[in-house]
């Protein structure tokens, strides 16, 4: 022991402490998109040292700095009056399905975050795993792992517009699988799944015998013919856990709102405690408060190695920041966002094809 004066009194000091740091705590900040996005921007010279030029940032994905993305006074407003309870969500989100929802089946949480940690801490068992998709989002790794879980990963199939691969979730599934994960409309895929395919990921999962974890923050902000279907009615096939918030849908991120809603109209969830255990989980934790995806051909660019490269030198030289696919899973892709404002994103595509051009191979 050692010892110390503390206002002229001697007092122990031990010679160690009994605390040793949670070392895949500390390993996963490497999972989160945040880092990826760091170690992109490391390089990047300010706007003096960039010839004036401003930052373009369309690797993020929060459209609320920029004035054209803020909400409307109205949509806030009514924001504001309409999802306060449960039961206004439950009614909210029965209108997509064949059977009506109850307050009782939907759990307020802080965002979709919070949403997927309840998830994955519920679930988590000795020797567990999970299902989920690459690329994808790497936070429910990071949570399965932090819980003791192995994440295991099948492909979505860019050939059949990012469909799950039915036959590779089949081979990594056993019987310590507990659930798979999809997002639909996806990110960062930008995906929108029909009927046809969620009936088969639903009839997958019930052969199975796992649950089905449906990330739903992006619902119905869709482009195109194809309609949002949410996975929830396929729930009496399957049981679904459907995550979301308002962030997305109704551009309010900062507001930290979201829901769990258990789609089970068979109970299988009460049957097996789940929901018991998701409200034991509620009762410690504390209360709620555009993508495109482009194909980085690197054999097209001199001295280019990589997706992560591509965007280090991107930001360095032309103060555009994208996000390397390698931050969700998918070596040699990229991630651009549209959410800022028209004249940014206009001259970030400009500066994205100068450099393009720059290291384009030449021609035989």
């Amino acid at each position: 022991m050692e010892k110390s004066a503390s206002n002229g009194v001697a007092t122990a000091v031990p010679a160690s402490w009994n605390f040793t740091p949670n070392e895949t705590l500390l390993g996963l900040t490497a999972l989160s998109m945040r880092a990826v996005l760091a170690r992109v921007k490391a390089g990047m010279v300010e706007a003096d040292g960039g010839g004036g030029r401003p930052v373009v940032p369309m690797g993020h994905g929060d459209p609320s700095a920029f004035p054209c993305f803020r909400t409307a006074t109205e949509a806030v407003d009514a924001v504001a009056g309409a999802l306060q309870s449960g039961e206004s969500i439950a009614q909210y989100l029965s209108h997509d399905l064949p059977y009506a929802l109850s307050p009782d089946d939907v759990y307020l949480t802080s965002g979709c975050a919070q949403a997927i940690k309840i998830i994955c801490s519920v679930l988590a068992r000795p020797g567990a795993n999970i299902l989920v998709p690459r690329p994808g989002y790497l936070f429910y790794e990071a949570r399965a792992v932090f819980n003791g879980m192995e994440a295991r990963y099948f492909d979505l199939l860019p050939e059949k517009d990012w469909e799950v691969d039915i036959d590779g979730v089949q081979a990594l599934a056993d019987k310590n699988t507990v659930a798979m994960v999809i997002v639909n409309p996806g990110n960062p895929c930008g995906n929108v799944y029909t009927y046809e395919h969620l009936a088969k990921v639903a009839d997958t999962a019930r052969k199975l015998g796992i649950f089905v974890i449906a990330d739903e923050v992006y619902a119905h902000l869709t482009f195109g013919e194809r309609k949002f279907v949410p996975m929830g009615v396929f729930g009496a096939v399957a049981p679904v856990f459907t995550l979301g918030s308002i962030s997305k849908k109704w551009v309010v991120p900062g507001w930290r709102l979201g829901w769990i809603v258990t789609n089970d109209p068979n109970g299988v969830f009460q049957m097996t405690k789940v929901v018991g255990s998701i409200k034991s989980y509620l009762d410690i934790s504390s209360d709620p408060p555009t993508f495109v995806q482009v194909k980085l051909d690197v054999s097209c660019l001199s001295d280019i190695k990589d997706d992560m490269d591509f965007c280090c030198r991107l930001v360095k030289e032309e103060l555009v920041v994208v996000l390397p696919g390698c931050a969700v899973g998918y070596k040699d892709w990229l991630r651009i966002t549209f959410a800022i404002d028209p004249s940014s994103l206009k001259d970030g595509l400009h500066r994205l094809k100068s450099f393009c051009l720059r290291y384009k191979k030449p021609t035989k």
